[in-house]
């Protein structure tokens, strides 16, 4: 088991690929797939590779900016998303900052998705994501 890894330019995309799947295949629009963010700050890259490849699936995606995270989980909801992020935290023995949205629940579109997750991380985590201003800045 192992997610694959994206490059974070690439981060918009993978979203906007994730939600025609899902468009294409759930006629009912469930929760198609969530959108989890880890920090895995003073953590050793090591270790969250070890990590990342005993938990995540196969068709898990993983897009990172450094130490921030962000995972897309098809097919998972709100649920089965905080089940991986338990046992991320279980794995390292602490408790991670972490926050997750749903598809299309929590936004209908990518650039929605990822300000609801700058809105979201900045208020319940202090965090203010700057790594995705340049997808969610209109010009």
């Amino acid at each position: 088991m192992a997610g694959i890894h994206f490059t974070f330019d690439n981060f918009k995309e993978l979203l906007s690929l994730n939600m025609g799947i899902s468009q294409r295949l759930d006629e009912n629009r469930a929760e198609s797939f969530t959108l989890l963010y880890c920090s895995f700050e003073g953590i050793a890259q090591d270790i969250v590779d070890t990590c990342l490849s005993e938990i995540l699936r196969t068709s898990d995606a993983i897009v990172n900016d450094g130490s921030d995270y962000f995972f897309i989980l098809p097919y998972t909801d709100k649920y089965g998303a905080e089940i991986v992020k338990k046992m991320f935290d279980d794995f390292f023995a602490q408790h991670l900052g972490a926050f997750l949205l749903a598809y299309p629940a929590d936004g209908e579109d990518a650039v929605t998705l990822m300000s609801n997750m700058q809105d979201s991380t900045s208020t319940f985590l202090k965090n203010d994501l700057h790594c995705l201003d340049k997808f969610t800045r209109s010009y």
